[in-house]
């Protein structure tokens, strides 16, 4: 009987020890496994996290954009008034034009705009029908104006492009406030992204629009038409010489065409396109009349021939041996 007894109480023992085993190994599955739910877990969160912060830094990036660049870029930012005659040779011209546009600095002695500002007769009518009976168009004069430089710049065309509204300009001078030339995107331009047109809308017009109501009284008073080289230059020495910017997405992208809902206005041909980051994604070239999403222009892409060979001639020149006398 004491023999049986201790049997039994040896197999309890061991039960009891096999069934603490089992709980402690269940203990440890389930440790286990909520170990791995939590790490789980928590690189979910940290995924979330990480994705919510970088939504946030380009809203914040997006919403800094247009004071980044006309606080940082407005002095690169020209403001083109220039005229141009259409005239059979030997003749008094018969046709005077003044016209108006924007241009930025895209290196140290080079402005870029579109074709029809640095040539207006390009694809305008008049002058084409002109030009098919004999006639010649000629650059009188073309000057740029930079914010808070009082004096204007010459300017001289020296590339255009033969299948875009695009050119480039020479300074024979320089302004007199610092600037610095815009940096080109790279990027492949995308529908939707957000993008901000800053120019000259309206030329003079617009700028003595926004100038402070003393200004504004007297130079609506003066004789000065629209877009007259005095009323240019008075401004400038007042420092109202100042782009405005607007902002838009891109609803479309189709070759090396920009399609976006930026307002814009005639005067601002030739601006600068900024995407997010601060980059000229294009050159504005112009509107569709009647339509908000109609703001039209050329990916800033186009423009790197243009200086590549533009910056090629300057060399060779500076190159070139000085001529025997």
């Amino acid at each position: 009987m004491t023999r049986h007894l201790c049997l039994k109480m040896q197999l309890v023992a061991r039960w009891s020890k096999l069934a603490g085993a089992g709980v402690i190994l269940s203990l440890l599955v389930t440790t286990l496994a909520l170990a791995h739910y939590m790490v789980f877990y928590s690189e979910q969160v940290q995924r979330q996290i990480f994705a919510i912060t970088k939504e946030v830094d380009l809203l914040k990036q997006e919403q800094a954009m247009p004071a980044l660049v006309l606080n940082r870029y407005r002095n690169s930012i020209c403001y083109i008034i220039g005229i141009y005659d259409v005239a059979f040779p030997h003749q008094r011209p018969i046709k005077r034009t003044r016209i108006s546009g924007t241009g930025f600095l895209v290196a140290a002695d080079l402005v870029a705009t579109n074709r029809h500002v640095a040539e207006p007769w390009y694809k305008d009518p008049d002058s084409d029908a002109l030009v098919a009976e004999g006639a010649r168009p000629t650059l009188e004069k073309l000057l740029a104006y930079f914010p808070d430089s009082p004096a204007p710049v010459n300017l001289i065309p020296t590339e255009v492009s033969p299948d875009t509204d695009l050119a480039l300009l020479r300074m024979k001078t320089k302004p007199e406030v610092s600037v610095e030339p815009l940096p080109l995107s790279s990027e492949k331009p995308k529908a939707g992204e957000l993008v901000a047109v800053v120019g000259y809308p309206m030329g003079v017009l617009g700028m003595v629009a926004k100038a402070p109501s003393s200004v504004y009284a007297r130079l609506t008073q003066q004789a000065h038409p629209a877009d007259d080289q005095g009323t240019a230059t008075e401004l400038a020495t007042l420092s109202l010489i100042r782009p405005s910017a607007t902002c838009g997405h891109l609803g479309d992208v189709v070759g090396d065409r920009l399609i976006y809902d930026a307002p814009t206005a005639h005067g601002a041909s030739g601006g600068p396109v900024f995407n997010s980051h601060g980059e000229v994604l294009g050159i504005n070239t112009a509107f569709i009349d009647g339509f908000a999403g109609g703001g039209l222009g050329i990916v800033s892409e186009a423009l790197k021939p243009l200086i590549l060979e533009a910056q090629r001639k300057s060399n060779r020149r500076v190159g070139s041996p000085a001529p025997a006398r």
